[in-house]
This record gives C-alpha cells, sequence and structure tokens, in this order.
C-alpha cells in the first residue's frame, strides 16, 4: 500500500513539473514575441498552455490576454479580457471569456464572464462533515452568463445593476455510489445591486490601494433564493521601493433560501481558498480570510507566500471545530507584461484532510 501511494505522489509530481516547465518555456517565447511587437495602447499575449489543478487534472488548452487603453486621460486604469480553451485529463472541455472594461474616466464601469463547459465533476453533498466515501462522480453541461454594469458615483465609488444566468444540463451519473436528490438539470436566474469601491493601482496584479464590494443578489430558480457577497482587499508596499507586497482578502458569503446545488457558498478553487477542490465543502455560509506576501526576486522571477482560514457553515450556531479550514502555501511569479506589470502565476497550496492544489494562472488570485 506504502509503495502504491508513493508511486501516485510521484506521478502527480512528475505531471506538475512538466506542465511548470512547458507552460514556462510557452510563456518566455510568448513574452519575446510581444517585446518585439509594439501595438498601440493594446497587449495581446496568446499562449498555448499545459498546467494543472485539482478540479481538472492536468490540461492543455490554449489562452490570449487582453490588455488596453484607449482612454486619453490619466484617470483610466488599463482594462483586460481574456480567452480560453481547454482540454482536460478529466476530459472536461471547457470555452471561457471574461473581460474588466473601464469607459474613458471610470465613468462606466463593466465586468463579465461568458462559459460553456461539458464538465465530469466531484459533488460530496451540503455541510463540512462531508466524507470522501460518499464521492459522487457527475457530468453536466455548463451554461454561464454573467454581467455587470456600474456607474462611477464618486471617487471610484461604483453603483450599478448586474444579471446571473446559469443552466446545468444533461446530467448523468458517472459511477455508482450515494444517491443525492439535489443533483439534477437545473437552472437559476438572478438580478444583482451592487456597490463598489475600487481603488487598486492595477486589475490584475496590485500592488497598493484597496477594494470593496457588496454584492446582492435576487434569484429564481425552482424556488427564490437570495445571495449576499461580501469583499473587502488591501494592499501595502513595504520598504522603499515597494518590493514586498502584502496583500490581504476577507470574503464573506450567504444564502437565504434553497438554492440549486451548484449555487450554494462554496470554497476551495484558485480565486477564494487554494489548497481544496472547488466544491469539496459547500453550505449556506461561507467566510475567508487569506494574507499574501510577494516580492521580486531577480530578473522576472518573483515568489510568494500564501495563507489563511476559512470556514463553511449552514448558521453561527452550527460553527464548531470542523468548520475551520486552513490552507498554506508557495509561488512563483513570472513577469509577462512589464507596462502593466502583469504576472504568470504559478501557485502550490495544501488544505486539511488530504486537500492540495496546483494552480497557473494570469493575474493574482486577489
Amino acid at each position: 500500500m506504502r509503495t502504491n501511494n508513493f508511486n501516485e505522489m510521484k506521478t502527480k509530481f512528475n505531471t506538475k513539473f512538466i506542465a511548470l516547465l512547458i507552460t514556462i518555456l510557452f510563456v518566455t517565447n510568448a513574452v519575446r514575441c510581444q517585446e518585439n511587437k509594439s501595438v498601440k495602447n493594446i497587449s495581446i499575449l496568446p499562449v498555448p498552455v499545459i498546467g494543472y489543478s485539482p478540479e481538472t487534472k492536468t490540461y492543455l488548452g490554449a489562452v490570449t490576454l487582453f490588455t488596453f487603453n484607449n482612454a486619453n486621460d490619466t484617470l483610466t486604469r488599463t482594462s483586460n479580457a481574456k480567452i480560453e480553451f481547454n482540454y482536460t485529463w478529466n476530459k472536461q472541455l471547457i470555452l471561457e471569456s471574461d473581460w474588466n472594461y473601464f469607459f474613458p474616466k471610470e465613468a462606466w464601469f463593466t465586468r463579465g464572464v461568458i462559459h460553456y463547459s461539458k464538465y465530469p465533476d466531484l459533488y460530496y453533498g451540503i455541510g463540512n462533515n462531508t466524507s470522501e466515501s460518499g464521492e459522487i462522480n457527475f457530468q453536466s453541461n455548463r451554461l454561464i452568463f454573467d454581467l455587470d454594469l456600474l456607474k462611477n458615483i464618486k471617487n471610484k465609488l461604483f453603483f450599478g445593476l448586474g444579471i446571473d444566468y446559469k443552466s446545468f444540463s444533461n446530467f448523468e451519473y458517472l459511477n455508482d455510489g450515494e444517491s443525492y436528490p439535489e443533483l439534477k438539470n437545473a437552472n437559476n436566474f438572478g438580478i444583482k445591486v451592487l456597490l463598489l469601491k475600487d481603488r487598486r493601482n492595477n486589475i490584475l496584479s496590485p500592488t497598493k490601494g484597496n477594494y470593496f464590494e457588496f454584492n446582492n443578489s435576487f434569484n429564481f430558480s425552482s424556488s427564490f433564493y437570495f445571495k449576499t457577497a461580501i469583499d473587502y482587499r488591501n494592499y501595502f508596499g513595504l520598504g522603499k521601493t515597494n518590493k514586498h507586497i502584502l496583500a490581504s482578502r476577507f470574503y464573506h458569503s450567504s444564502i437565504f433560501g434553497n438554492p440549486p446545488f451548484y449555487d450554494y457558498a462554496m470554497m476551495g478553487g484558485d480565486k477564494y481558498v487554494r489548497g481544496y477542490y472547488l466544491g469539496r465543502f459547500r453550505d449556506k455560509n461561507f467566510s475567508s480570510i487569506q494574507l499574501e506576501y510577494r516580492t521580486n526576486l531577480f530578473w522576472k522571477i518573483g515568489l510568494a507566500t500564501f495563507g489563511g482560514v476559512s470556514m463553511i457553515y449552514e448558521k453561527i450556531s452550527s460553527i464548531g471545530n470542523k468548520s475551520f479550514k486552513p490552507n498554506a502555501g508557495i509561488g512563483l511569479r513570472f513577469l509577462v507584461d512589464k507596462n502593466e506589470n502583469t504576472n504568470l502565476r504559478i501557485d502550490y497550496a495544501i488544505g486539511s484532510q488530504n486537500q492540495s492544489g496546483f494552480y497557473i494562472s494570469f493575474g493574482e488570485s486577489f
């Protein structure tokens, strides 16, 4: 048994190391091409990608990152957009585009996501006491459309509305195991009311400033439910040259009502709590505090260390020792766009209950 576990760990390490090496080679070549081309106000970085994440295992694909600023003023931060295609070791097909766009003088701001995937996934049930023995492997076709439009009221304080549509169709079980009645075809439509204070100096790789978002959504599915979320981030430059960056984030979301299984508050994944499989733990409430230290080592290479503690729980009275989920990790940064300070991010993180994750992405996690 020990030999099998060792061989499995060795195979996972080799896969991650090869994915890391090939990705760096691809990106280095793409950066050289980019530095030799000058496109007015637009930076285009097309990159073939090989990577790894706990949700997909090894994946192959291509991503094109656009950063642009067409405004003729000093008030407007750089906008960005991304088009991505991936096919994974888990036979997942993923097509996605997302964007963050500032109008001139940041009078308006819009962001959004369009996502389609044919996606085998894992489900463990609701709550923080779920076990590996209850794991279900299922597949569904996923369509997500999320769009926000906000107006700058004053001093980068934005107020606006958004819409959110999700559909999980062609649902099927891929293995035998415990039956969960909530696992079925479903869809929802939501209307969002948002308040956003965004004083970050950069959207993809902030080094100073702060960010606060208050997000409320009214959702219609088989029943009505209400979602609310608070996201607060701070960035401090340390030292005379601000070479060292300390970033912090507090995030909380709550669900009131009975949402489809995919729209519960979930911890894990690249954007919220690295080191946990996204959806391994889900419930009505999710709270997280994360800290990250970033610094440049030499040339285009940087280092980051991060960690935090999160909670997933049904209600405040149900919080116990098992509700707390710690995580910690370390990462490399490779500067791919000097003008916009955009990094390729490569992170490895661990959590409790033998959870871990390896991530490759453009820009910081938060």
